[in-house]
């Protein structure tokens, strides 16, 4: 299969159109709910936009992302984006590296090198992996299909590209959010090939549902946590077409949509964003949807995955045998369930609980998601 070397040079003009959009929104017709209780906190959001225009350099971050070994191939007709770094060591383990919503392969500048060259950070040269991180079908660099795909789908897409297109006769794989939803079908279906997963968010539900009292509370809890987050989640699967009609000609609109996410879904202090990441780290994330016109597309997936049934995997379900790691951050965007509940879904081999951390792993604690990889796929024989 053809695999083109690939540069990310975003045109002059299109960067000056999201600036131009930014500096002439209209912030006088936006209530005044300076909180982040209703939403998108206002003050925060319209002084990360002067700094947007003023000081943030979308060039310096092009150069970032273009320091690692970027390459697109076609796979079912779609252009397939990844970051390759092939791993130290005599024969590296190839690990498929997989980001979700609303993120993007930037989630991952901190951790690749350290997943592929663990001696240069103090860890074993043997333990490095053959990193493989590609964007996902309609997200960033990668093409959209003509019609939305669900994670199983995805999955097949993504065990194409490892098997075809790059001639893996095995290879392993990590996620969270959609990556974790798609690690859970590499395992289900395509476990010939994908022989290990590790995974820090359980997306996935088991047909036959809870069984003890303790999973039965858990439940409750859960549906109960997620009705605050059912509004983006149910207009992103049910009409996306007409989200996208509001957000793609603004800039503002789109960081405001991901913002909130990213304040919800993190541990941050004292409610702080930046108490976690750099203003440059969400202004890129969001530049990433915004240079790539691919924030409609990417909410594809959810659509998707209410057409392949939910979070539920098949009522005929079998247990994913793979060995499965596992590790819990606990700002996670949903609590997990017990291990009794999880112990049946996977072949659970390794189980970590972290003291903090939340939903975007790689970039709020690379080092403690780093380690806890290398940690699991070093302990088993794949």
């Amino acid at each position: 299969m053809l695999i083109k070397k690939f540069k990310i040079n975003i045109q002059e003009k299109k960067i000056f159109s999201i600036y131009q959009k930014i500096k002439e929104y209209n912030w006088d017709v936006i209530a005044n709910l300076d909180d982040w209780e209703h939403g998108t906190n206002k003050e925060y959001l319209k002084q990360l936009c002067n700094y947007w225009v003023d000081e943030y350099d979308w060039r310096k971050y092009e150069i970032v992302l273009n320091n690692f070994s970027n390459f697109k191939t076609k796979v079912d007709d779609i252009d397939i984006h990844f970051i390759k770094e092939i791993g130290s060591g005599r024969n590296p383990k190839t690990l498929l590296l997989m980001h979700g919503w609303p993120g993007s392969v930037l989630e991952f500048i901190n951790v690749i090198d350290q997943l592929a060259h663990p001696e240069k950070y103090g860890g074993l040269k043997e333990d490095g992996l053959t990193v493989i991180a590609p964007s996902l079908p309609g997200f960033g660099f990668s093409s959209a299909p003509k019609s939305p795909y669900g994670p199983r789908k995805i999955a097949k897409i993504l065990n194409q590209l490892m098997i075809k297109n790059l001639a893996c006769k095995s290879y392993i794989s990590q996620g969270g959010d959609w990556g974790a939803t798609i690690a859970n079908w590499l395992g289900y279906d395509h476990s010939d090939y994908c022989k290990a997963i590790h995974i820090n968010c359980l997306t996935m539900r088991h047909p036959d549902g809870p069984q003890t009292d303790e999973e039965k509370k858990w439940l409750v809890k859960f549906d109960q946590d997620q009705i605050i987050q059912d509004g983006y989640r149910t207009q992103q699967a049910t009409k996306p077409q007409t989200l996208s009609y509001a957000m793609m000609d603004s800039p503002v609109g789109i960081a405001a949509w991901i913002l909130e996410k990213i304040h919800g879904w993190s541990d941050l202090k004292d409610q702080n964003i930046e108490s976690v990441y750099s203003k440059d780290e969400l202004l890129t994330n969001i530049m990433l949807y915004l240079c790539t016109d691919s924030f409609s597309t990417s909410t594809w997936i959810y659509f998707g995955r209410r057409e392949e049934g939910g979070r539920f995997f098949p009522r005929d379900f079998k247990k994913i045998e793979i060995p499965t790691g596992i590790v819990v951050f606990p700002k996670e965007m949903s609590e997990w369930p017990p291990k009794s509940y999880v112990d049946r879904i996977f072949n659970v081999q390794h189980w970590t609980i972290m003291d903090g951390g939340g939903h975007f792993a790689a970039l709020e604690k690379p080092k403690l998601l780093v380690k806890d990889i290398l940690d699991f796929f070093r302990s088993i024989k794949v």
